[in-house]
């Protein structure tokens, strides 16, 4: 893992294994409250991320993509985790009609895969992760948004 500079790190995740290690060390990192966007395109391993974190935190369960549900929500103790994705959305209203904002608060950590389908509208994000193929394996950049996403960073680097 690279720190480029204060706000920002990336690397390479050679296979699944390192993807779900990658979800693993930001679940130690993370905290509640904050909103996570997850970038990148069809299959670049967004849900096998959030399985790591997931995992990493003590759910043992299947951990599956929420693309028709659009969240899926697991509880721990004194957090809830919600992974949501709004990929299936053709305008960002339906985010204000689906009565999903109210999941978002101070006990939740809210992974959100597709935010620009719901453009304006969502929290803005403490951090982003950003994945894309490369090869068999993957590309990561995590960029935090500010002190929160910083303090995130921090954590995961040391």
């Amino acid at each position: 893992m690279a720190m480029d500079d204060s706000s920002s790190t990336s690397g390479l995740l050679a296979d699944e294994a390192a993807t779900l290690a990658l979800g693993g060390a930001l679940a130690g990192s993370l905290t509640p409250g904050m909103v996570v966007y997850l970038d990148g395109d069809l299959g670049a391993g967004k849900t096998t991320l959030t399985r790591g974190l997931l995992r990493a935190l003590g759910h043992a369960g299947r951990v599956k993509s929420p693309t028709y549900a659009l969240v899926e929500s697991y509880a721990f103790d004194g957090l809830e985790v919600h992974h949501f994705d709004l990929y299936r959305f053709n305008d960002p209203q339906e985010w204000d009609d689906s009565g999903l904002a109210e999941l978002f608060g101070a006990h939740s950590l809210c992974l959100v895969e597709w935010p620009d389908k719901a453009e304006g509208l969502l929290p803005p994000p403490d951090l982003t992760v950003a994945l894309a193929v490369d090869g068999e394996g993957r590309r990561y950049r995590l960029t935090a948004h500010d002190d929160t996403g910083r303090q995130c960073l921090t954590r995961l680097s040391s």
